[in-house]
């Protein structure tokens, strides 16, 4: 009897232990993710470094709990969807890692970190179902991701109000009215200068992308207490979110990039805008995409 009470208690420490290694990946993981942005978009020396040593610290924690994992299953082979999510996670830091190692090309971690991230969170909360120690918590959880996610619509929203006013601003001024003439403009004077409406859009689309990052980031936690489990990322509405999410990215890099301005970047601002609506309406109708009683 005690002999087997021992053995109990040494499998679930190396349980433990494999998992402590993944949630330090997770949280390394976390920061280099949002490392990586600064780096890329602002060329900040300094963020870049942080960047790399935080992922490599991530990489190398990941790489030990996937080893633990597999030798303590007796097995080199993953099994269930948390051991394919942690494995294919790894794949994605080890390719980036090679990537940037023989490439020095950091920018696709803004993709990469994130989405290794993403992937590693969910087997990081343990081998069965999370659940949340109490109604209170969850709730609390729950509004912070539907705040999260509202403040993001209503940035993009400002971003979108403010392209279009930089476009009737534009025309405007092209059209050159004279002072004192009536003129179809004229009430249109109020508007503010098109530099200062490009900065109202591109200041509200990175407040929006931080804000849309903590709702997904929230909702894959509430979606592990639901009976669907893991089935709920099969949701093709849940897909399309994390297909705006990079959008929303690819936009931001662009903007950055390939310094777009003006009229080309207020076009990028709506059709950002029309994705991420069209994703938010799809979820109103979903089937999958609901926390309530199923």
């Amino acid at each position: 009897m005690r002999h087997s009470i021992l053995v109990t208690y040494a499998v679930k420490v190396k349980i433990d232990m494999y998992l402590l290694w993944l949630r330090v990946a997770a949280i390394l993981y976390a920061a280099a993710s949002v490392a990586v942005f600064p780096a890329v978009l602002y060329g900040l020396i300094r963020w870049r470094k942080t960047c790399v040593h935080l992922g490599g610290l991530a990489f190398f924690f990941h790489f030990v709990s996937v080893v633990e994992m597999l030798v303590q299953a007796h097995r080199w082979m993953p099994v269930g969807v948390r051991e394919v999510e942690s494995l294919l996670g790894l794949a994605v830091a080890g390719a980036f890692f090679l990537v940037w190692w023989l490439y020095d090309a950091i920018s696709l971690g803004i993709f990469a970190l994130p989405a290794t991230f993403f992937l590693v969170l969910v087997p990081a909360l343990g081998p069965d179902r999370y659940m949340f120690p109490s109604a209170g918590v969850r709730n609390s959880w729950l509004v912070a991701h539907i705040i999260a996610l509202l403040m993001a619509y209503v940035a993009l929203c400002f971003s979108m109000l403010a392209s279009v006013l930089y476009l009737i601003q534009e025309r405007r001024i092209k059209s050159k009215p004279k002072p004192g003439q009536d003129s179809w403009w004229a009430p249109f004077d109020w508007l503010p200068a098109l530099d200062t409406l490009e900065r109202i859009a591109h200041a509200t689309l990175e407040f929006g992308f931080p804000c849309m990052t903590v709702g997904l980031v929230i909702g894959s936690v509430l979606a592990q207490e639901t009976p669907l489990g893991a089935a709920y990322f099969l949701d093709p509405k849940i897909i399309a979110a994390f297909v705006s999410w990079a959008v929303y990215v690819v936009l931001l890099l662009v903007r950055r990039s390939a310094g777009i301005r003006g009229r080309k970047a207020a076009y990028l601002s709506g059709a950002v805008f029309l994705v991420v609506v069209s994703v938010w309406a799809a979820n109103l109708i979903s089937h999958v995409h609901r926390y309530g009683p199923q």
